[in-house]
């Protein structure tokens, strides 16, 4: 009894731990995820070279690799920039137009007549968007004065996942080791087949998140094409890629879209596609693809999908959305092994027999 009330403490102190140092540990947070994924790669790109090619060597081909594939996700942005921006700097006049001409009669019927002088918003946001800009500098250190710690944190970010993610593969077997050492002997045969089943439901998660990522990809890209979006192949592949970080790639996609519709179509048929295409995504991820393909793999009820994205992004923020369902998987993995000991310790089994006996006595 001792013995377990120690272990549940050292359980709780590092969870308390974990949440007072969530927002610093999320750069190692994604490293280790990464590491994770990419680890059996590491062994497999050995493994078919027949060892000729040296395990750091194998390190750096899988994590430049992983690293040119973020890239490449993040560089589907910029043909939508290269095209938004020309495009603003025509459409942002006539959108101030007719946001000023929608606006007047409204506060009219609502008995304020006041005339919107637009003028002055026009200019400043043409002097933005403009090319020839020469006193750039001025207003960009401005922002960075303003934004420092958020840009600090972003750099931060950038930096350390690289290097984290590196070192976790050159020395992923290590770790492992050495976290398996600290188990003691007598609970390492339970300690081993315990990471074994959350080992294979972790991957069965990673399976399937990847299955949610690829159909909302092509889901977005058709669904906005149909639409008639012009930037729907690179707006539609990230969004779909993008969920990964749930909430934020959606936003930020949804954002994009909405965007790119009020410069290339009229204002209500870009709502109307928004509306459509991303409600309907929604509701296709939340209730669909992520319970079945993602919750089903891993045993988890779709309910339960929903609960614990809510409950761990409520207590560890980016983070908790980012372990969620992992960490999910793996509490489901204790969970069932804490069912199967109770449904065979003596406890049950007594209570079971107490049962039958009495039922047998009263007949």
């Amino acid at each position: 009894m001792n013995r377990l009330a120690a272990w549940l403490g050292v359980a709780l102190l590092a969870v308390l731990v974990f949440w007072w140092l969530a927002p610093v540990l999320a750069p190692f947070v994604v490293a280790a995820v990464m590491a994770y994924v990419l680890n059996p790669l590491v062994h497999k790109l050995v493994r078919v070279t027949g060892g000729r090619l040296p395990h750091l060597l194998a390190v750096v081909l899988v994590e430049c690799v992983a690293l040119f594939a973020l890239l490449g996700l993040v560089l589907l942005l910029v043909p939508i920039f290269m095209r938004e921006i020309p495009m603003l700097q025509q459409q942002i006049p006539v959108l101030l137009d007719k946001l000023d001409a929608t606006l007047q009669p409204l506060m009219a019927q609502m008995g304020v007549s006041v005339s919107l002088d637009l003028t002055e918003l026009k200019t400043q946001l043409m002097d933005y968007l403009s090319d020839n800009r020469e006193d750039w500098w001025d207003p960009l250190m401005s922002s960075l004065k303003m934004g420092g710690n958020a840009a600090l944190a972003l750099a931060g970010f950038v930096v350390l996942v690289p290097v984290a993610l590196f070192y976790l593969l050159k020395d992923w077997a290590g770790l492992m080791d050495a976290v398996t050492h600290l188990v003691p002997p007598a609970w390492r045969p339970v300690f081993d087949r315990f990471m074994a089943d959350c080992d294979t439901v972790l991957g069965e998660y990673l399976r399937g998140q990847l299955l949610v990522m690829l159909c909302l990809a092509v889901y977005y890209a058709v669904g906005l094409r149909l639409f008639g979006l012009e930037l729907a192949i690179p707006i539609g592949i990230f969004t779909g890629l993008a969920v990964f970080v749930p909430y934020l790639g959606f936003g930020l996609g949804l954002v994009l879209a909405l965007l790119a519709g009020l410069l290339q179509l009229a204002s209500s048929q870009a709502l109307l596609m928004v509306a459509v295409v991303f409600g309907l995504g929604q509701l296709i991820e939340s209730f669909v693809l992520t319970p079945r393909l993602v919750g089903e793999r891993i045993g988890l009820h779709p309910l339960a999908v929903i609960l614990a994205l809510m409950a761990f992004g409520q207590l560890l923020g980016f983070v908790g959305v980012l372990i969620a369902l992992p960490a999910s998987a793996v509490l489901l993995v204790a969970l069932r092994r804490l069912r199967q000991q109770y449904l065979s310790s003596a406890l049950y089994q007594k209570s079971g027999t107490d049962s039958t006996e009495e039922g047998a006595d009263q007949a």
